[in-house]
C-alpha cells in the first residue's frame, strides 16, 4: 500500500505533503508533538494510515530522522515544503557542528535552551532545500527571523550608533557574521561580493551563489591545511597577468597571518582565528585589490582549477 492511493484524487499540494510527513512518522514509529497528533489534519490521516499499514514493522528513528522529520512539521507548519531527494537524514547529519557559527557558543541538545542546536534556512525567502540549510544556536536563528543580509547590517550600524550592547541577545559581531553568512546564499553584484569581509567560513554543504565568495572561501580554507601557499601557486597561471602580483600579496599576507595564529591551532579553533583574520583591514584591502580585477567568470575558472588539483 502506498500513500498515492489515500492522496492523489483528493488532497491540495500543501494536504499531500502533511499527509506524507504523517506517513513518514508512523514508518519510523515516532508520534508527531502536541497538539498535532491529535488534532484533524492531513498530517493525522497520513500518521493513522501509516499506523494501519505498518504496524510493527517500523523503522528505527534515529537522532537525525527525528530532526527531519522535525525540520519538515516546521516547513508544514509554515505552508512550505522540504526538498526529499537531497535533504535527507544523512544530509543533515552532514550539517552538524559543535559551536554556533554565529554566536561561536557550544551547541546543546533539546534542553530548550537558546543554545540548542537549529536546523533552518540560511536565506529566508529561498526553500527547505539543500545548499541553503545550516546549524546555529537557536537564539542566532529567532534572531535571524526572516531578515535579509543587509537587514542584518543595518542592525550592526543601528547598534553602533545607539551605543547598545545587544539586539535579540546578538551583539554587533554577531549580526556582522549573520549578515555574511546569509549573503553567501544570495545572489549579489561581483563588485558588492567582493568588499564583504569573510566574517563567517561556509558551513558544510551552504551553496554558495557568489563566485567571488567562493574564491575567497577556497583560499581562506587552504590555510587549514598543510602546505597552503604551494598548493596556492598553482592558481597563479589560471590568474590575468595584470592580477597575479596582487593575488601573490594577498596570500603572503594571509601566509603570515597563519603563522602567527601558530602552526600547532587546529580545528574549530583554527577555523574562527582565520574568520577573524577578515577584521583586519589589511587583508580586506588586498583582497579588494585582488577580487576587484577578476570578474564573475575569472572566479568560477579559478575555483574550479582548485577543485580539480584538491
Amino acid at each position: 500500500m502506498t500513500t498515492e492511493l489515500f492522496t492523489a484524487a483528493t488532497l491540495t499540494a500543501h494536504e499531500h505533503i502533511g499527509f506524507e510527513l504523517g506517513w513518514d512518522y508512523a514508518h519510523y514509529r515516532v508520534v508527531p508533538p502536541a497538539p498535532y497528533a491529535q488534532e484533524p489534519s492531513p498530517l493525522r490521516n497520513g500518521l493513522l494510515a501509516g499506523q494501519a499499514t505498518f504496524g510493527a514493522r517500523t523503522l528505527q528513528p534515529t537522532r537525525t530522522v527525528r530532526k527531519w522529520l522535525q525540520l519538515r512539521l516546521h516547513a508544514w507548519l509554515r505552508g512550505r515544503s522540504v526538498e526529499l531527494i537531497q535533504v535527507t537524514p544523512r544530509y543533515l547529519e552532514q550539517l552538524e557542528v559543535s559551536h554556533c557559527p554565529v554566536t561561536r557558543t557550544a551547541l546543546s541538545m533539546a534542553t530548550l535552551d537558546s543554545s540548542d542546536a537549529s536546523i533552518d534556512r540560511v536565506r529566508n525567502d529561498a526553500g527547505y532545500a539543500a545548499g541553503n540549510l545550516a546549524v546555529m544556536s537557536a537564539r542566532a536563528n529567532e534572531a535571524k527571523a526572516d531578515l535579509g543580509w543587509q537587514d542584518a547590517l543595518t542592525v550592526v550600524r543601528q547598534l553602533e550608533s545607539s551605543g547598545l550592547d545587544t539586539l535579540d541577545g546578538l551583539a554587533p559581531v554577531h549580526w556582522s557574521r549573520l549578515a555574511v553568512l546569509m549573503s553567501l546564499v544570495t545572489p549579489l553584484a561581483h563588485a558588492e561580493a567582493a568588499c564583504l569581509p569573510l566574517l563567517v567560513l561556509p558551513p558544510n554543504r551552504l551553496r554558495l551563489l557568489n563566485a567571488v565568495q567562493a574564491l575567497q572561501a577556497v583560499i581562506t580554507l587552504a590555510f587549514t591545511q598543510a602546505q597552503a601557499v604551494p598548493r596556492l601557486r598553482e592558481m597563479l597561471p589560471h590568474l590575468p597577468a595584470t592580477a597575479r602580483h596582487d593575488y601573490q600579496v594577498f596570500v603572503l599576507t594571509l601566509q603570515a597571518r597563519r603563522l602567527a595564529i601558530g602552526m600547532q591551532t587546529a580545528g574549530p579553533e583554527l577555523r574562527r582565528a582565520l574568520e577573524d583574520l577578515w577584521t583586519d583591514a589589511a587583508v580586506n584591502r588586498r583582497w579588494q585589490r585582488l577580487a576587484l580585477q577578476l570578474d564573475e567568470a575569472a572566479c568560477e575558472r579559478l575555483v574550479q582549477q582548485a577543485a580539480s588539483s584538491s
